[in-house]
């Protein structure tokens, strides 16, 4: 009995951490993420991947723009983007980032290049 208890708390939590990822999904694009970070948030040019991050280092990022901290000039640009985030969209949002599981038919519209621009 105890270990269907236990099987049962285990898929709901499954499910509410599904649940996150989806409204933390939906928070991304609303939000505009996906213009510097990418439909697969694998980064774009000079803007970096977020997908696969810890979320404790997310959320702490997010956290730290969302008080007009940023450590360089180009992170200052994330600031206007967190101002207005609360803390439980910061929960989604790092949710989505660091549980990353979309399929990969959105790499052909990525624009992934890399490198020093040589030949």
């Amino acid at each position: 009995m105890k270990f269907f208890v236990w099987l049962l708390v285990g898929a709901v939590m499954i499910g509410a951490s599904d649940n996150l990822y989806d409204k933390g999904k939906k928070i991304y694009f609303s939000k505009g993420c996906n213009g510097c970070h990418g439909v697969n948030a694998k980064g774009l040019g000079e803007y970096p991947g977020l997908a696969y991050r810890p979320k404790s280092f997310l959320t702490y990022k997010l956290q730290r723009y969302r008080t007009k901290i940023a450590d360089t000039q180009q992170a200052q640009l994330m600031i206007p983007f967190a101002q207005g985030l609360s803390d439980a969209q910061i929960q989604t949002i790092t949710t989505f980032l660091s549980e990353y599981h979309e399929e990969a038919s959105h790499d052909k519209n990525e624009n992934t290049s890399r490198g020093d621009g040589g030949s």
